[in-house]
């Protein structure tokens, strides 16, 4: 069976580089394993949806190509070990012939919604009739979702001729270099490579890890985005929310408009203190943009945002919660910014187009309901704070009498955090693991879980799909639960297995 990779949200880093076998690439799991007592489930789920995740290949010769690629970058370095330098993907720039300058970016850090936020800036760009390239980390299902051309993946035969293209390139700064390129470094120097091949208008970029030294940093964001910023990879970036903002202050360069989600306040000290240092235009949501009101709506949210330049009133989002409200408003702050629209340009975009794009954003795996009757809901939160907005969101959205979680984690967070954040809203939590070897025990996951919402309420199916059976049947097992449902969450990884199983993608 082929190992599950890795990746900055959901992995341990390896303790030295022997360990670097397998842990960032196909993210396909053995079919054979993950389908296996699955069929059921998919049957239930209903036909796929547009959702902007490429399938496996139909042709078998594409297939075993795109497995031979995912197999040569899983023998590199893998993206969850950081080295704080820029000096390989420097040298792979210099010899592609810096591909990063050929069109302008808008760069996106922080530590929850970058890539809720990045779609939806890529749908106002397209709307705008701007092509765009989108580079956003990890994926849900297939590696190829990283890299993204008008708003679509790149699909199989792209990804495999571009991999093809750089890889002499590669392999020349490998030969130069103490340590070979990254799996990170070479997806970013593909990425980069393909959105100036197209060409594309603009590229969204949002960093792997950090920002100072994550290999995305090469290029010169003329607008720098903002997520909240909480504590997540505290062993990597800082223990505070200060520290951490200075690792991804370093995405702000000379000139630019940063747009700052709301923050804590010494991560917002450290983000306008960078500003300052590089002469950037600050834009601060509550101050400069925001949202202004928000109603739930069937499917999603009814929206007024304020702009840069004024207010975007009656803006349907098919997304839910608060959260997804304020990514919204970040998307749109950068997009005016892009566009120059600011304090001494008091104009707005055109309402109807900014309307449909927020209409068409989709995020996959973020409050996804992938199946009905008991309603199915995929969230990829894996910390304390994405936690939160997801307990906050399900119970604004959904009128649950009863929910079901089905959690599995990896090992390197703060679980007790993250489960204690769900528990007013889950009845009783399925606990289980998802493929990958860096997956946490699911008798320490059990044990955390029981201290949290006591015996009776944990139960343990160490497959994922036995795990999501058992659920179904909780959430159905007594007709007084009609209103029932089951929220699988924990890990990008753990979600994208039930996508899998579901029958999505």
């Amino acid at each position: 069976m082929s190992e599950r990779p890795q990746h900055d949200d959901d992995a341990d880093a390896p303790d030295s580089f022997d360990e670097i076998v397998d842990t960032e690439t196909d993210r396909d799991p053995d079919l054979a394993v993950i389908e296996a007592g699955s069929r059921t489930l998919r049957a239930q789920a209903g036909p796929p949806q547009g959702d902007g995740i490429p399938a496996r290949p139909t042709d078998p010769e594409t297939d075993r190509q795109l497995r031979e690629v995912e197999n040569e970058l899983a023998g590199r370095w893998p993206e969850t070990r950081l080295d704080p330098s820029l000096v390989r993907v420097e040298a792979l720039m210099d010899v592609l012939g810096e591909p990063q300058r050929a069109y302008p970016s808008i760069h996106i850090t922080g530590t929850n919604g970058k890539t809720s936020t990045a779609r939806m800036i890529e749908a106002l760009l397209t709307a705008f009739e701007l092509r765009t390239g989108r580079y956003t980390s990890p994926h849900v299902q297939s590696v190829t979702e990283r890299i993204s051309l008008d708003g679509a993946p790149i699909d199989a035969e792209r990804f495999i001729e571009t991999y093809r293209d750089i890889q002499p390139y590669v392999e020349m700064v490998d030969a130069a270099q103490e340590h070979r390129l990254s799996f990170f470094e070479v997806l970013t120097g593909m990425a980069y490579a393909a959105f100036a091949d197209a060409p594309v208008d603009v590229a969204v970029v949002e960093v792997g890890m950090g920002g100072t030294w994550d290999a995305t940093n090469v290029i010169d964001g003329q607008v720098a985005v903002v997520t909240p910023i909480g504590l997540d990879h505290t062993d990597r970036l800082g223990t505070t929310p200060g520290e951490i903002a200075g690792e991804k202050a370093g995405i702000v360069k000379q000139d630019a408009t940063v747009v700052l989600a709301q923050q804590p306040v010494d991560a917002a000290q450290v983000m306008l203190k960078r500003a300052v240092e590089v002469d950037a235009t600050v834009a601060r949501e509550g101050m400069e943009f925001g949202v202004t009101t928000r109603e739930v709506a069937v499917g999603g949210q009814l929206l007024t945002l304020r702009g840069l330049g004024g207010e975007y009133p009656d803006i349907f989002l098919p997304l839910h919660g608060a959260h997804m409200a304020h990514n919204a408003a970040v998307a749109l702050a950068a997009v005016e910014a892009f566009f120059g629209i600011g304090s001494q340009h008091a104009r707005t975009l055109d309402p109807e187009t900014v309307r449909s794009a927020f209409a068409s954003v989709v995020s996959p795996g973020r409050l996804e309901i992938v199946r009905k009757s008991p309603t199915v809901i995929l969230d990829a939160a894996h910390n304390p704070p994405g936690a939160r907005a997801a307990s906050e969101a399900v119970t604004e959205a959904f009128g649950f009498s009863r929910l079901i979680g089905v959690i599995g984690m990896s090992g390197d967070k703060d679980v007790k955090g993250f489960l204690e954040a769900f528990e007013p809203i889950l009845a009783e939590v399925v606990i289980t693991r998802n493929s990958s070897d860096r997956g946490m025990d699911v008798d320490e996951l059990a044990a955390l879980a029981v201290e949290v919402f006591g015996q009776e309420r944990v139960q343990v199916e160490p497959r994922l799909d036995d795990a999501l059976e058992a659920a179904v049947t909780l959430a159905e097992e007594e007709s007084e639960f009609s209103g029932a449902g089951v929220l699988v969450t924990g890990s990008v990884i753990t979600v994208g297995e039930a996508r899998l199983l579901l029958g999505k993608g």
